[in-house]
């Protein structure tokens, strides 16, 4: 058995950094957007990890990194991401950030996808983050699955184990602070990750340079992509306001402490 493996995977802002949102003229975005150094989406790094320790397990299996995001960020950020595992990139030139529509996202995504010489469906396993470090919508890698035709899709994935039939055995995040063991019969199917359980690869530069005789050229021909489409308007953009009030009463029921809260959150 080998697998087809597409990681989707954005890039982000080093969380390291201040983020400001400012309101400019073409809309939302972040100050100083252009210089912040950019990282790939921790939720998507998980889901990249997982993939190339399931290609390595399994011979002849591959792993392509589908990634949204302006080309000078997208090389910026392959200089590191390239050493941790083998992989080929499809990169899409866009914009990335909190402000992007998930629907025009995940249109991009399945086309890029779509648009891969030699990928077989019947070995297809679709990995991406369960939501992300930006847009945290947890809706995108399902409207990619849907418009690719997955139904078997998880979401919240902390481990995938493929079974000797070529089936699988998945460990899903429910509510509760609890998990669900499902069983997929094979690929195709979708998977959004959540922490999983493997560690950040070590870098290898041996890796990088196989990588990056591909990512370079890729990266020349990334197709423009479009993907407001009917994007939100965002009419202001603000850090959220610290406050704090504290105050100390004793003997007060819990519906009078709801009753407060609530409308301590409807004055603001």
């Amino acid at each position: 058995m080998s697998y087809h493996i597409v990681v989707c995977g954005g890039i982000v802002p080093d969380p390291l950094q201040t983020l400001e949102p400012v309101m400019g003229p073409a809309g939302p975005s972040l100050k100083n957007e252009t210089m912040l150094p950019a990282v790939l989406d921790p939720w998507a790094a998980h889901a990249l990890f997982e993939a190339a320790n399931l290609a390595r397990n399994f011979a002849g299996s591959k792993v392509w990194l589908v990634s949204l995001g302006p080309k000078a960020k997208l090389q910026q950020v392959m200089m590191t991401v390239a050493q941790k595992a083998p992989f080929e990139l499809v990169p899409i030139d866009g914009p990335a950030g909190a402000f992007t529509d998930p629907v025009g996202v995940s249109g991009a995504l399945a086309a890029a996808i779509e648009s891969i010489a030699g990928l077989d469906r019947q070995r297809l396993l679709v990995f991406g983050g369960w939501e992300s470090a930006t847009r945290g919508a947890g809706a995108t890698m399902q409207m990619v699955g849907e418009r690719l035709g997955i139904v078997d899709q998880f979401q919240g994935v902390d481990s995938l184990a493929p079974r000797e039939d070529g089936s699988f055995e998945i460990l899903e995040r429910i509510e509760g602070g609890r998990h669900q063991v499902s069983v997929c019969a094979g690929p195709p199917a979708l998977v959004g990750w959540a922490t999983g359980s493997l560690p950040e690869p070590r870098n290898n530069p041996q890796v990088g340079m196989l990588n990056m005789r591909t990512i370079m050229p890729a990266l020349q021909k990334a197709r423009a992509a479009n993907v407001a489409g009917s994007a939100p308007q965002f009419l202001s953009v603000t850090l959220p306001r610290q406050q704090r009030s504290t105050k100390v009463v004793k003997d007060l029921s819990t519906d009078e402490i709801a009753r407060e809260i609530v409308a301590w959150i409807k004055e603001d």
